[in-house]
Order: C-alpha cells, then sequence, then structure tokens
C-alpha cells in the first residue's frame, strides 16, 4: 500500500486543523478569562475606568507638586538652625556665673533673630537683633557672632 501524495496533503491539512482548533479553543478560553470580572465589565468600560483613574491621579500629582513648592519655600523661611550659647559676662570681677546667654534663631537662608542677655546679680539686660543673611546692622558681640555661626552649621 503505497501512499500518493493528495493522501499525504490531506493529513498534513488535518494536522494543521487540528492544532489550530486547539490554539482556537485556547485563546477562547484565555479571552473569556479577560473579560470576566466581578461585575462582568466589559474590555472597553475597564479601558475606559482606566483612563479615568489615571486622569485623576495627573491632577492629584500635580495639586502635590504645587503644595510641595508652597512647603518649601514655607520651610525655607522658618525656624530650622536654634544655638544657644552660655557665658559669664563679667569675668573680670567674679559676678554673674555662667548665666548670661546669646541665641540664635534663624532660617534656611540666615534670617531670624539673635537673643542676648547679660546676667549680674543685681540686674538683668535682655537685647534682640534681627537677623539677615547670617549677619545684623546692629553691632553682635562674639557670643551672638558664634551662636549665629553654630546655628548655620546646624
Amino acid at each position: 500500500m503505497t501512499i500518493t501524495s493528495f493522501e499525504i496533503l490531506i493529513i498534513v491539512l488535518s494536522v494543521i486543523l487540528v492544532l489550530q482548533s486547539i490554539w482556537l479553543f485556547v485563546l477562547h478560553l484565555r479571552l473569556k478569562k479577560l473579560l470576566r470580572g466581578k461585575k462582568a465589565q466589559d474590555l472597553e468600560g475597564l479601558i475606559g475606568a482606566l483612563g479615568a483613574d489615571i486622569r485623576e491621579l495627573q491632577k492629584f500629582q500635580v495639586g502635590s507638586t504645587n503644595y510641595l513648592k508652597i512647603v518649601e519655600r514655607r520651610l525655607r523661611r522658618s525656624i530650622q538652625g536654634v544655638e544657644t550659647i552660655r557665658f559669664n559676662a563679667f569675668k573680670g570681677i567674679g559676678e554673674g556665673g555662667n548665666q548670661s546667654f546669646a541665641v540664635a534663631l534663624l532660617s534656611e537662608e540666615g534670617d531670624g533673630v539673635a537673643f542676648s542677655s547679660l546676667y549680674a546679680r543685681d540686674r538683668m539686660s535682655v537685647f534682640a537683633k534681627p537677623i539677615k543673611n547670617f549677619t545684623s546692622e546692629n553691632e553682635l558681640t562674639m557670643e551672638e557672632r558664634d551662636a549665629i555661626s553654630k546655628a548655620k552649621r546646624s
């Protein structure tokens, strides 16, 4: 018994048809699984919902970015460097102990105030000097300059 070329062609085409049928069945199952949802949504509705969610996220991102820029500007102006130096203002006559102090309260940009206090047994004086860009128009004491320098590094 010999197989003719026509019979070989029929066998090959039959095998191809069976393979395509299997592939089509598997594809049908995968597509059915993809389209099956909790609320039986169709694929177009799902894509539309995802697009709306993406637009909402983009609006949120723009709002968050603007808010963070405002917060960053405010943060640079807030007090970030704080330093206190205690000292004896009257070393030569022995009064006061280390009760005198200089305090620097500075922003990141070097703006703020320097407070200083001179303490003696019979009186106490308090001074406040505005600071702009880590310097003051008023004359600063050595302790105030030291407090500003240390607050700048912190």
